[in-house]
């Protein structure tokens, strides 16, 4: 028999063999198909000698869900966008924004306020403080020239913002050096969308912390103008920062720093203002306001010419401007090599800062108020990915004394138990190409899909030894193509069922579902014509 008459012949077969052997590729050599080895720590390759990453229920961690703080005031008529060619008119949304900014009836923090276009061409207004009311937000835009009825005014913000807080959150989980993290939004009935993050090997208290800081980072010039008032003015924000190094301490005192890079569009702004308010003349080394670790005293006689860290208005450290650095700034050159160093008075303050400036800021703050916390120490998480590798070995070992028992016969039995224990391989290699969390919900879809192949594989089997042992190909043939088609319907059914699972937001159910379905498609691809070629092979005559 030729190769290519060979493959013909056993493509099912081979099929199988080859999916197994890209699962155990995908499972043990380190850094497996697709995988970027620098992203696995050494630690990690020790402590697992496969490529399988877990979720919280067998790695331990905490999961928080809160919704997001904020209103929203949907496709209003701002006249920003032109009706014949869709053009956009950014300075009336800016001009929108700035009343909502400068009205009289509340007053907003950088970055409460945003006026957005969406791709369709709608036009909304959102509001992050939680002390505004339906009606000032509605009485605000109608001093904007934009009438809105405080009754259709939502709670919540828009897909868009959504959308960055949760790349802003899995930003600052990278940067914070925990791997495994996700995040995602969560749909609930009534319309409402909760933020859902999860962190491996992280207490509740910690993960929260992470998440209530909005992260918006300024500079902010302190200095007396020309009556010798001080006044305070941002020169510079965390948009503004092209690259972050890791905080180091300051070489020139007490405290840490944070080296950074300005965008070279920002610089040259940058750079003149400093040279406008003196920052780089008679303001050299003119600071001398210190702190206690936690906050900065302003009670001084002197003029005082200070770059001010203010992280979500509180300012955390307090620096003079060096002579090389005003030099520089005062002959032009800095902007060609726009690089400075931002202060912190602990390390903690400076890790926090660096996280900040290299997420970015959040565009809304969590309701903790209503969050829900899922939360599972490392030790407890252990024990349940032991038990669940002896609730597997169990199943499998019941499922295959079972069969062993009703048929009697090791050549239907025996390619049975291998036949389903391939599909439990396959789908492992897949969950370790994908980096997939493992958790409970998966490992109960795991032994799911072990009981419903073996039972899909029973049905082939009786079918085709219906009226005892069959020797002939063409008679086997048809009675497993009528089994096949049984099988067939009841996958179909099982997908139908669980596709509702699987695509919602209902926590750990998801993860069953899409495991269920995975195994199911295995199964009538790959496992169940492979099992009847095997069969075929062992019963017949050919």
């Amino acid at each position: 028999m030729g190769p290519i008459s060979f493959i013909k012949e056993y493509w099912r077969i081979l099929l199988l063999v080859t999916f197994v052997a890209g699962a155990l590729v995908a499972l043990f050599i380190p850094g497996g198909i697709m995988a970027d080895d620098s992203l696995v720590e050494d630690d990690e390759i020790d402590d697992n000698p496969t490529n399988i990453e877990y979720g919280l229920g067998l790695d331990g961690g905490t999961r928080i869900s809160a919704p997001v703080i904020g209103m929203t005031a949907e496709d209003i008529d701002a006249g920003a966008v032109n009706e014949e060619d869709g053009s956009v008119d950014r300075e009336r949304l800016t001009e929108i924004e700035n009343t909502l900014y400068d009205n009289d009836e509340f007053e907003l923090e950088t970055g409460d306020a945003r006026v957005s276009v969406d791709d369709s061409g709608n036009v909304h207004a959102e509001i992050f403080d939680p002390d505004v009311t339906e009606a000032q937000f509605a009485a605000a835009l109608g001093e904007a020239g934009v009438d809105v009825d405080p009754d259709d005014i939502r709670n919540g913000v828009t897909e868009e913002t959504r959308n960055q807080i949760i790349e802003t959150i899995d930003s600052r989980i990278n940067a914070a050096g925990l791997s495994g993290g996700s995040v995602y939004d969560s749909a609930r009935l009534g319309g409402e969308y909760y933020i859902v993050t999860e962190v491996p090997d992280m207490d509740p208290d910690e993960l929260r912390e992470l998440l209530s800081e909005r992260g918006i980072v300024e500079v902010v010039a302190y200095h007396p103008d020309e009556n010798g008032t001080q006044q305070n003015e941002t020169v510079l924000t965390g948009a503004d920062i092209a690259t972050v190094d890791p905080p180091e301490p300051d070489e020139r005192g007490s405290g840490y720093v944070v080296p950074v890079a300005v965008d070279s569009n920002a610089a040259p702004g940058y750079q003149d203002r400093m040279n406008e308010l003196g920052f780089t003349g008679e303001g050299v080394q003119q600071c001398s306001l210190r702190g206690d670790g936690e906050t900065i005293e302003f009670d001084h006689e002197g003029e005082e010419y200070c770059l001010l860290t203010v992280v979500d208005g509180e300012v955390v450290d307090a620096h003079s401007m060096g002579p090389s650095l005003a030099s520089n700034m005062a002959d032009g050159s800095w902007a060609n090599d726009p690089s400075f160093q931002m202060g912190a008075q602990t390390q903690p303050q400076a890790q926090s800062l660096s996280v900040n400036l290299q997420s970015g800021a959040m565009p809304a703050t969590l309701d903790f108020s209503q969050d829900e916390t899922y939360s599972l120490s490392p030790a407890l998480a252990d024990q349940f990915k032991l038990y669940s590798l002896l609730i597997g070995a169990l199943s499998v070992l019941t499922v295959s004394g079972m069969v062993f028992l009703r048929y009697r016969d090791i050549r239907v039995a025996s390619p049975m138990v291998v036949t389903a224990m391939a599909e439990v391989v396959i789908l492992l290699g897949f969950a370790a190409l994908i980096r997939m969390p493992l958790d409970l919900s998966h490992v109960a879809g795991f032994i799911a899909v072990v009981g419903t192949g073996v039972d899909d594989l029973i049905i082939i089997a009786d079918e085709v030894m219906d009226d005892g042992d069959v020797n002939s190909q063409r008679v086997f043939e048809s009675r497993f193509r009528k089994a096949f088609w049984i099988i067939g319907a009841a996958a179909a059914t099982t997908i139908i069922a669980m596709s509702p699972l699987a695509v919602l937001s209902l926590g750990d159910l998801r993860g069953f579902a899409i495991i269920t379905i995975l195994g199911v498609l295995i199964g009538v691809l790959i496992t169940r014509p492979a099992y009847g070629d095997i069969l075929q092979r062992l019963m017949t005559d050919k």
